[in-house]
């Protein structure tokens, strides 16, 4: 008879080394970045060790970012975080008061 194993992560989301989600998105995009400011420096002839130490550097804060944002926001705290500047302060409504309390003959029947 067979055995088969059940997969346990099902609906969980994408993690790797404590990283959640979209955070993965943003620590690859910010290491692939860095990756394209090294060759760039490096290409235009700048000095070997500036180029590396420029992009320890820029690694660095990255990392270090990341996983800062990873543990102050938590799974959704960015899609929170970007939903709330979205938001508007104020609702303004520009109609005068009468005009407010009236009704469309249309939209009453």
């Amino acid at each position: 008879m067979a055995v088969y194993s059940i997969n346990k992560g099902v609906n969980k989301p994408a993690e790797f080394k404590g990283l959640q989600s979209q955070y993965l998105f943003l620590f690859a995009g910010g290491l692939l970045g860095t990756f394209v400011v090294f060759i760039v420096m490096y290409l235009t002839g700048i000095n070997q060790w500036a180029c590396i130490f420029t992009g320890l550097i820029l690694a660095f804060v990255v990392v270090w970012l990341t996983f800062s944002l990873n543990r102050k926001f938590g799974r959704y705290g960015l899609m929170k975080l970007q939903a709330r500047h979205n938001f508007p302060r104020r609702i303004i409504n520009r109609r005068s008061i009468p005009r407010l309390f009236k009704t469309n003959r249309k939209e009453a029947v």
